[in-house]
């Protein structure tokens, strides 16, 4: 089918994506025009909204951002980069100062933050707004963007591709509602499309999570890294639906307990934190249980009871929408992939290998998640990120340069292809999930490959297509288990492979890159070989 052609339009910056990453990065960016285009609606679409658990930072009276560091290089499984955790534990305090200042409500007990602990913290430091803090947070950047008359809001536009001459990026294609296409044109692109949760069957990621940013980014040329870890969250509501609602990690911080159908913690039987376990590892522990045929739960009667409505009614709402009433009822519960570790490799400011070309926020590997991230790091990362990304943006030499992009945007509208997404999603969940092994692995990747004929080559299909290959070769390649990349052909980590995985754009041959460049190999960790 083919569409139509409208003319080019130029901006000073480009900024694809109105979750908190795209959102910090358009505010910090002044004295520029700068183009925000959404997906959806402005405040509405994408993963940020949808975030119930919190956001992570040391403002606690007991604790700090060495503390916050500490904790995040603990459960990454060794991959994280020191220095990229560092800066990121250290910006918490004034990431969170910075909200307040905005009008960001939080929780509190008193005069203090209300502050809960969650899995793998090692102190109560997760703010919360109830169990919507990511909307919160997100209306009140979404406020301070619409009274910045220099951020051009686009709504309801889809990027398609990036547009690059001569090894640089020069803006993007797009494609509005009524089927036109056009290049827009600019010379710094801020990639914050979120994650690749829609490549999974299983998933509390909403519609919008195809992959764009990094499936756009790997084809124009970009390295990618880390993809093959992704992490599933362990308690999504398991009532059919898709997306899987979220049940909030914060309800186990409160003392929610996991239990199978006869009501047994089989949990504590791994290790005495239970329930605030690395999420890894509850969500193999569940899923372990349910291949087994039974059922799973997540019983918050005494820990929440009467309450629930006034400080959980997200959940609550998702619950009374499936007949569930958890004040009086054990809500089932399931994993679904939640979130992507790996993404676009960036340096400390969000710069891609591709001149031209930033990235923030969930599509961006920073290196502050390694194999695992620590639960409430993520809307933290796309704020400081964010901000970085615009001081980076702001410094850039690129701001000078006309924008000359000899691109034509393509009329050929993509097709959607309901059968090969269908395929794709369900060869990864069962494939490329939770637990893997060579055999699964090279099932996916030769079916990929496969469906690589039946898909155009642009569009939600393809972005899906690309993305699912990326982390299928990755996690075909990484012989061991670490973080949210479990082998059952592979069970333990090696010391050997505490390396990151490099894809460079276009490609699916690997190449390997240390985590610390230049540090001192770290010892043996507990349970590697």
């Amino acid at each position: 089918m083919t569409g139509r052609c409208r003319p080019a339009r130029r901006s000073d910056v480009i900024v694809v994506g109105a979750g908190v990453a795209g959102l910090a990065a358009a505010l910090g960016i002044t004295g520029r025009r700068v183009r925000l285009i959404c997906k959806g609606r402005l405040g509405a679409g994408g993963a940020s909204p949808h975030a119930q658990g919190g956001i992570a930072a040391a403002v606690g009276g007991d604790d700090d951002p060495a503390r916050h560091a500490a904790d995040t290089l603990a459960v990454s499984g060794h991959l994280a980069d020191p220095a990229a955790v560092a800066l990121l534990a250290e910006s918490g305090p004034g990431a969170i100062a910075g909200l307040v200042a905005l009008g960001t409500r939080f929780d509190h007990d008193g005069a203090s933050f209300a502050l809960g602990r969650e899995a793998a913290h090692s102190r109560n430091r997760v703010l919360h707004a109830r169990d919507a803090t990511g909307a919160e947070i997100v209306r009140t950047l979404t406020a301070a963007v619409r009274s910045r008359p220099e951020i051009d809001v686009a709504e309801d536009l889809r990027v398609e591709d990036l547009a690059v001459e001569s090894g640089r990026v020069v803006g993007v294609q797009v494609r509005d509602g009524d089927g036109a296409a056009r290049v827009e044109e600019a010379p710094a692109v801020v990639l914050a499309t979120g994650g690749i949760g829609r490549a999974y069957a299983r998933t509390t990621n909403p519609e919008e999570a195809t992959g764009d940013g990094l499936a756009m980014a790997w084809r124009a040329g970009a390295r990618v890294a880390d993809v093959e870890f992704v992490q599933f969250h362990p308690t999504a509501l398991a009532t059919g639906a898709d997306p899987m609602p979220l049940v909030t990690e914060a309800l186990r911080g409160r003392g929610a307990r996991v239990v199978d159908a006869s009501g047994t913690r089989f949990l504590a039987a791994i290790d005495p934190s239970a329930e605030l376990l690395p999420r890894d590892v509850v969500a193999r522990a569940i899923t372990e249980k349910l291949a087994g045929g039974g059922q799973v739960f997540l019983d918050a009667r005494e820990a929440v009871g009467e309450h629930f409505p006034e400080e959980f009614p997200t959940v609550f709402a998702a619950c009374a929408a499936a007949g569930i009433d958890p004040r009086r009822m054990p809500i089932p519960i399931s994993p679904a992939a939640h979130y992507h570790m790996g993404g676009i490799r960036v340096d400390a400011s969000g710069r891609s290998s591709l001149p031209g070309l930033w990235a923030c926020g969930e599509v961006a590997c920073s290196g502050v998640h390694g194999a695992n991230r620590l639960a409430s790091n993520s809307l933290l990362e796309a704020l400081v990120f964010g901000g970085r990304v615009a001081e980076s943006v702001m410094a850039s030499p690129a701001l000078a340069l006309a924008s000359s992009a000899a691109a034509t945007a393509s009329t050929e509208v993509p097709a959607e292809c309901p059968v090969a997404v269908a395929a794709i999603r369900e060869l990864m969940w069962s494939c490329v999930g939770l637990v893997r092994d060579a055999s699964g692995l090279e099932t996916a990747r030769r079916a990929l490959a496969g469906l690589d004929r039946e898909v155009p080559p642009r569009g939600e299909a393809r972005n899906l297509l690309d993305v699912a290959r990326v982390v299928t070769t990755a996690a075909l390649y990484r012989h061991e288990s670490r973080g949210g990349h479990f082998r059952r052909d592979h069970p333990g980590p090696s010391r050997g492979w505490r390396r990151r995985i490099v894809l460079e754009g276009g490609s699916l041959e690997p190449r390997f890159e240390p985590v610390s460049p230049g540090s001192p190999a770290p010892a043996r960790a507990a349970g590697e070989r």
